[in-house]
């Protein structure tokens, strides 16, 4: 039987009071002085011009009176100013499109499945039930070094790997934004199983000469929700650093994390992970908002590591043979829970069994789970970089005008749940570059319940 989702009315009203509280605390001088000015208004209505004459001739100000009055205003009105916070745009956005030579077929995948675990077919045909119903398709990639038999999890292949993606995803920006690497004030790099030293944040500062003073940041072991999570910490950056630009880079690396045991658990990621990643460039500067793309209006994050069952949901442990690998349990989807309606969604592409329930729980339409679902049948689970291939999906078909709210949805291990809202700035013209440029005509497919191999 499917897991009943457990009752999550109390958490979600307890998150949805913390916005209004939230909220009130932003505004307090907005909400403050509405209603006295409003009071204000009405009387000077109830006055007319005659009262407020005789009243403006009776009083009498001296020179100490004006100046106090005068300092009292600009007190205030610099006080709302430098209280009220800054607004968040995206200016654009980079997803890496793996090379043609890094494609895996499903005969490719199965043949290297057969050759690696060729002492126990078990493993084999588990592999291969469920690449037949995960929703993935014929061109999804893998880096070079699982292409071998066996594979080449080395430490210099897996910093290849970051070198490509995430070099690749940052040029692209560059190109997109105009922007120059002297520009970005604020770096913040995510992946969640490779974390090597020096730092992969520390990478893109040497490969790009990043000024000494930028504020970096490198995020580990938080799961495909990273991504939203360096948003939420670049928008927390940016509201105490003024006319700043922030620059983050979402991925998950491959390499060092293809599982070559015999444990069911563990052999579902590589059913499922694929190569993929994406840069960001976010701003505070008021000059931005004429070609930026979206505001950002909303981040909500939710940790449910309290419980023992969503703590260890995505685990990384050694198998009985000391082989490391990432467990994924059954219970990851009994853990989320989310109600709202937009405009667009772009869900995190976890898995086809992921997105039927999160469609199922929110019911929305095939058309608002359609960015996810061709996601993952074109580039497979990128991780925390999947929720733009999906915007850039949406966008690739026209569909993103102004004034249209998105709400990206992840999670990953901890058990963390993680949400965006970005409200569309501008009319988005179909990008002429990116990663579906040259197959979004084909777009969306019929994926088969069950694809036999």
């Amino acid at each position: 039987m499917p897991p009943i989702l457990p009752d999550f009315s109390s958490s979600v009203k307890l998150k949805y009071v913390k916005l209004g509280y939230q909220y009130l605390v932003n505004h307090i001088i907005t909400l403050t002085l509405i209603p006295i000015m409003i009071g204000v208004s009405i009387e000077i209505i109830r006055l007319g011009p005659n009262e407020l004459l005789k009243l403006w001739n009776s009083l009498h100000f001296n020179l100490v009176q004006i100046l106090c009055s005068c300092f009292l205003v600009i007190f205030i009105s610099t006080v709302y100013f430098m209280s009220k916070p800054r607004t968040i745009y995206l200016v654009d956005y980079a997803c890496f499109k793996p090379p043609f030579t890094c494609r895996v077929p499903f005969a490719t995948f199965m043949e290297h499945s057969r050759l690696i675990l060729k002492n126990n077919p078990k493993s084999v045909e588990f592999q291969m039930r469920i690449l037949e119903r995960s929703g993935l398709g014929e061109e999804t990639c893998l880096p070079p070094s699982i292409h071998y038999i066996p594979p080449k999890p080395t430490m210099e292949a897996a910093r290849g790997e970051a070198e490509l993606v995430i070099f690749s995803a940052m040029d692209s920006l560059f190109e997109k934004t105009g922007l120059k690497p002297k520009d970005i004030d604020i770096l913040i790099v995510n992946c969640s199983l490779f974390s090597p030293t020096p730092s992969l944040s520390a990478m893109v500062i040497n490969k790009y000469k990043l000024r000494s003073n930028i504020k970096s940041f490198n995020l580990s072991g938080m799961g495909c929700s990273a991504g939203l999570i360096s948003i939420d910490l670049a928008r927390d950056l940016l509201q105490v650093h003024p006319n700043s630009n922030a620059v983050v880079v979402s991925t998950e690396i491959i390499t060092p994390n293809y599982y070559q045991g015999n444990e069911r658990a563990m052999l579902l990621p590589n059913c499922l992970f694929r190569m993929g990643g994406a840069a960001i460039l976010i701003s505070n500067r008021s000059s931005e908002k004429r070609r930026a793309k979206y505001r950002l209006v909303h981040v909500v994050r939710t940790h449910k590591g309290g419980d023992d069952k969503a703590f260890k949901c995505v685990f990384e442990e050694e198998d009985k043979e000391g082989k490391v690998g990432i467990s994924l349990q059954k219970d990851l989807m009994a853990i989320a829970d989310f109600k709202q309606a937009f405009e667009h969604f772009c869900i995190h592409a976890g898995g086809r069994a992921v997105i039927d329930e999160l469609q199922k729980n929110l019911q929305l339409s095939t058309e608002h789970v359609e960015a996810s679902r061709m996601t993952l049948h074109r580039f497979g689970n990128t991780s925390s970089s999947s929720l733009w291939y999906e915007l850039n999906y949406i966008e690739s078909k026209g569909r993103m005008k102004k004034g249209d709210r998105v709400w990206q949805i992840a999670f990953g291990s901890g058990f963390k749940c993680n949400s965006a809202v970005w409200k569309c700035n501008t009319s988005i013209k179909t990008p002429v570059h990116g990663p579906w440029t040259e197959c979004i005509d084909r777009y969306p497919v019929h994926i088969p319940e069950i694809v036999k191999l």
